[in-house]
């Protein structure tokens, strides 16, 4: 999907961040022989820092394998954090209890990749929406009924489906009962798990502008993960870059795509397409695979398929720093970008 690059409204960013991550890690352990010993791990995200403003889109990008779900769902606390900090309005979700942390999952919701496998075939669309409603003590009977037809409404739905079951619908369709369950509970926040990467590129336009309109009209604040670039440029505020754990780049949406400080994201765009067959880009091939996250590379854990790599990158970790203002990379290399 492409669209124009659209001026969108600014984000006060001086204030305290509605959301706060803080060297937030997490890794899977390899447990192996007699005794289930931890053997390895999995080092899906590794001291990953951001923060989102109140009403700002943050867009989250990078290959397959590089992080983005597993940081967004831990942050949500769907998957325990190995360790960091989560805060939210200035609370440290990670160290609240079970019963507390009940309490701000109604603040901060997801909306998953796959419009199919998160929902419950078994159950009609209106108990989908209206679950949370009767989970949080939020309305019941008619109110409940009221409701959930206010929210398919709201997502360009008619209230008749809330009859109707999952299998009933197109993977469009799906997506937008996936984001009225999300928007069922009021949320400030909001996880968008690649959501339009399942669907025909001809209903992502639709979709990505719903989740816009959504996002204005009530002031949502949203993590966008994805890897489409173009789509992450029309919807996102700011863009964060992962790969293999690690944040290598942070900046405004159009300040990064059209000045990018960081290799990866460099390679990344130039493999973005363009749609006006007149304009060339320089094609940027990454030398080999993604390395194992069970056994990174020393150093900049992008070093291995770097054409900028110096012996240094093989010593050092390079620290997240700003080079302008809002713009920050992590490279120990100035002279390149």
């Amino acid at each position: 999907m492409t669209a124009p690059m659209l001026d969108k409204k600014p984000v006060n960013t001086t204030e305290m961040p509605l959301l706060e991550v803080n060297n937030l890690v997490k890794y899977f352990p390899i447990r192996g022989g007699l005794l289930s010993r931890v053997v390895a791990n999995v080092k899906a995200v590794s001291d990953v820092s951001f923060k989102i403003a109140k009403g700002e889109v943050l867009g989250l990008v990078g290959e397959s394998g590089s992080g983005k779900t597993t940081a967004g769902r831990a942050l949500l606390r769907l998957i325990e954090p190995t360790s960091g900090e989560v805060k939210f309005n200035g609370v440290d979700v990670v160290k609240l209890s079970k019963s507390e942390m009940r309490e701000y999952r109604k603040e901060m919701q997801i909306i998953f990749q796959d419009p199919f496998a998160s929902l419950n075939p078994r159950m009609t669309v209106g108990d989908i929406i209206g679950e949370a409603l009767l989970i949080h003590n939020l309305a019941k009977g008619q109110a409940r009924v009221d409701r959930v037809a206010d929210l398919l409404r709201r997502v360009g739905l008619s209230p008749d489906h809330m009859r109707r079951y999952p299998h009933e619908f197109s993977g469009g369709q799906r997506q937008r009962i996936g984001i009225a369950r999300a928007l069922a509970v009021d949320p400030k926040f909001i996880v968008a798990d690649e959501p339009v990467s399942a669907l025909d590129v001809s209903i992502q336009a639709q979709v990505v502008n719903l989740l816009e309109d959504l996002q204005r009209d009530l002031g949502l604040t949203m993590l966008f993960i994805a890897h489409d670039l173009s789509v992450v440029e029309y919807i996102c505020d700011r863009v964060v870059v992962m790969y293999l754990g690690r944040i290598m780049e942070i900046a405004p949406s159009r300040e990064l795509y059209t000045n990018p400080k960081h290799p990866y994201t460099e390679a990344l765009l130039s493999a973005a397409p363009i749609p006006d067959p007149t304009i060339k880009r320089e094609r940027i091939i990454l030398e080999g695979d993604i390395p194992s996250p069970i056994n990174p590379p020393s150093g900049c854990v992008f070093r291995t398929r770097c054409r900028y790599k110096i012996t240094e990158c093989e010593h050092t970790i390079p620290e997240l720093k700003e080079v302008a203002p809002g713009h920050f990379k992590a490279c120990i290399r100035d002279d390149v970008l």
